[in-house]
């Protein structure tokens, strides 16, 4: 929808400021164009013509982090994510896109083989140092202004994907019924193949059979960018996959790509036959968060005892509310300390690839975010989300803190009994 087709939302903001408490941009750098109630207004001058479409726009538009923290501690709930992703929208059409967004989006997310293909080339780059060396060269920032420091957010990458050890297919399981379709995220994939591994063996236990799903990118990325009709095409194609398979039920461990695949009905109009193909792949989606409240009792036996705290994911607590559920999860497991950690539905400052062009603010909103993940005083730090996992763990290294950062899965695959 176009920005000047939104006035009675926009207006909806009546600029008292209580979006600056919940915003992680905001905190992290005090200015009012990073704040929900700021970037309002900059749409409501473009609608009122005191502005012009210009790339003066990007800065504003694309530092926010959608985290939807502002609308959470909005009285009239403005959803400034959503709009937000409306002007991005407009603001390719009007101003473009850039290349790499386009390579990215069209050439590569679209096609599992070649993603995996060219993080092979990063993981050699990576691993061996001559990522360092093409950084001191700055040959890097050809990716972008931020990308050279950026990088090294990743530590070492793992030498395989995923559906190089289990390609696409049917996998018997070791439960009596449910047919589970698994759809594979391109971060848990590429960056967490051991916390993929460690999801699939846990749906092979309450399953009759785990389809590993031949799927693309759920489309997230260029969504969430503006590039909508990257995201339909993605969507199209992903449920082509999936409704060729007879499935109770889709399961994500990937926190954002649960929460956009239960909303790709809002990608097609109603008139589409896709939309109603999209409702009923949506009502079929779990979060591995969510679905993990259904798997076999926790082990009776000792277990060594860890101190475990939890951050949710912006696209678990505030894109499916998913709040309980992990916290269920993991205090009923053996050995298992769990303490809350102040301020745990704060964003880390991951949202995918946020810190390649926002590496300072990116980092500014991870040091509150460490700050309290020391507060809570734990040895483990548990999420669902491959690019917090990312985030967090730089962010522990970067502190010296003893502090294992590991998906839910991995703690609840050697906590739970095997049949």
């Amino acid at each position: 929808m176009k920005i000047a087709e939104q006035d009675e939302t926009i207006a909806l903001c009546n600029r008292c400021g209580f979006c600056q408490v919940a915003c992680p941009t905001f905190r992290a750098t005090g200015h009012e164009s990073g704040v929900a109630r700021g970037r309002v207004a900059l749409l409501r001058a473009l609608n009122e013509g005191r502005l012009e479409w210009s790339e003066d726009l990007e800065g504003p538009l694309f530092a926010c982090l959608l985290c939807g923290a502002c609308t959470t501690n909005c009285f009239p709930a403005v959803p400034t994510a959503d709009l937000i992703v409306d002007a991005r929208e407009e603001y390719l059409d009007k101003v473009g896109r850039k290349r790499i967004h386009t390579l990215l989006f069209d050439q590569l997310l679209p096609y599992p083989e070649r993603l995996r293909r060219v993080a092979k080339a990063v993981a050699l780059g990576k691993n061996s140092g001559l990522s360092s060396v093409a950084r001191a060269l700055g040959l890097l920032r050809i990716f972008g202004r931020d990308f050279p420091k950026s990088e090294k957010i990743i530590g070492r990458m793992p030498g395989h994907a995923l559906r190089e050890r289990f390609p696409a297919g049917a996998l018997q399981g070791r439960g009596s019924d449910l047919n589970i379709g698994y759809f594979v995220g391109c971060g848990m994939e590429i960056m967490n193949p051991v916390a993929a591994e460690a999801s699939l063996d846990l749906l092979r236990e309450a399953a009759r059979e785990v389809h590993v799903l031949d799927n693309a990118c759920c489309g997230l990325p260029a969504g969430s960018y503006g590039d909508r009709e990257a995201a339909r095409r993605l969507a199209a194609r992903n449920l082509e996959i999936i409704t060729a398979q007879s499935l109770d039920l889709i399961v994500t461990d990937c926190s954002s790509c649960a929460s956009f695949l239960k909303e790709y009905p809002a990608l097609f109009d109603e008139g589409d036959g896709l939309h109603e193909e999209s409702k009923k792949v949506a009502s079929k989606v779990r979060d591995m968060v969510e679905q993990a409240v259904s798997f076999p009792p926790p082990m009776i036996e000792e277990a060594e005892p860890i101190i475990v705290t939890y951050h949710d994911p912006c696209h678990a607590v505030r894109g499916q509310n998913l709040v309980e559920p992990p916290r269920e999860v993991l205090q009923s497991l053996s050995g298992v300390e769990y303490r809350e950690m102040p301020e745990a539905d704060w964003c880390c400052g991951g949202a995918g690839s946020y810190a390649l062009s926002h590496f300072e603010t990116a980092m500014k909103v991870l040091e509150r975010k460490i700050d309290n993940v020391e507060k809570a005083g734990a040895n483990v730090l548990a999420t669902s989300c491959p690019a917090c996992i990312i985030q967090l763990s730089y962010g522990v290294r970067r502190r010296k803190l003893p502090i294992r950062v590991c998906h839910l899965s991995e703690l609840l695959r050697e906590r739970l009994p095997r049949t």
